[in-house]
């Protein structure tokens, strides 16, 4: 059976069986080895290494539950899920993490369905245990500004539009729902964010921008209008022409001018509708973002370096049923 210790292992990493076969025990080992690396962190006080794991007595009439710690310096109890989007969950905690594992290692995301078929857990429950989780992902890596190359592009995703063209795309009588990403492009690899928002109108796109993106960063998108600002706020702004069959070109200095990155992440984006979710609600549609942006960023490791990515970020982050998901909600 695996330990924490061999979580840090790159050649033995955690594969499906693995998590499989994890009891109780072993979930909530791995999960405080992950949270409290030096020792346990007492969540009242913030002290470290100045609590005791209680045992549980057979004997006593209020016997303490498994996993129960207590800190010395304030007296409060506390365990590894307080603080954390698997705080007051009835679902056993090797479950949350063998369904945290499904969603990191499928690439175009596992349906809440799909899950709830496997694990035989009800389907509202499964439901809501993935938004939890996607809810963890989110804010992940946004902690510094986009900069170098700038790829922005936006795509839109819904039902299929009578008639031909373009026509109707994210006006508010469509069912199509915009989305705008920023991709950074890097010698050390590529990043992206995306963003629902209700159109692709300059009074939405350029908060975005100035929140996400590092002042004279070279900005390259098409020949949209909506992008024609950014050369006031970003000198170095890049134009690739669609219109003129224009898909990638290099500038005099030498620098590459495309948008195939992003919309080769909007292929992505379209897989994982079509053949897996099949529907994104307008509500939660900004989640299923998260956790398309999450496994992309952290694509180049293995599956259990992904979980394990994922499982760090649930700290300080709840999510209530009826909490608001979406911005645009």
């Amino acid at each position: 059976m695996p330990t924490s210790a061999g979580l840090y292992n790159e050649k033995q990493p955690l594969r499906l069986a693995k998590f499989s076969d994890l009891t109780e025990s072993n979930a909530r080992q791995i999960l405080e080895s992950l949270r409290w690396p030096e020792g346990a962190v007492c969540p009242k006080c913030g002290e470290i290494g100045n609590a005791k794991r209680l045992k549980p007595r057979q004997d006593s009439k209020k016997p303490v539950r498994n996993g129960v710690w207590k800190c010395y310096g304030c007296c409060e109890q506390f365990s590894v899920t307080v603080g954390t989007v698997f705080e007051d969950s009835h679902i056993p905690l090797h479950r949350w993490l063998l369904v945290a594992y499904l969603m990191c290692a499928s690439k175009k995301g596992m349906s809440a369905h799909q899950i709830h078929r496997m694990l035989g857990i009800s389907y509202k429950t499964v439901w809501f245990m993935c938004h939890r989780l996607r809810f963890a992902m989110s804010q992940h890596g946004m902690i510094d500004k986009l900069r170098g190359v700038v790829e922005i592009d936006e795509v839109y995703i819904g039902p299929k539009e009578k008639g031909t063209g373009l026509t109707g795309l994210g006006r508010p009588e469509s069912k199509k729902r915009p989305i705008v990403s920023l991709m950074e492009r890097s010698e050390a690899g590529s990043r992206v964010r995306s963003f629902h928002v209700e159109r692709v109108t300059l009074n939405n796109i350029k908060p975005i921008m100035k929140e996400h993106v590092e002042v004279g960063t070279n900005v390259q998108t098409d020949e949209a209008t909506v992008y024609h600002w950014m050369r006031e706020d970003f000198p170095a702004h890049d134009v690739v022409t669609h219109k003129n069959k224009q898909y990638s070109y290099r500038t005099d200095d030498g620098r590459h001018v495309t948008t195939n990155t992003v919309e080769g992440f909007f292929g992505l984006v379209r897989r994982s509708v079509f053949g897996t979710y099949h529907h994104w609600g307008r509500g939660y549609l900004q989640q299923y973002l998260n956790e398309l942006d999450f496994r992309y960023n952290n694509r180049k490791v293995n599956d259990s370096e992904r979980t394990m990515l994922a499982l760090r970020a649930t700290e300080g982050k709840r999510l209530t049923l009826r909490e608001p998901r979406s911005v645009s909600a």
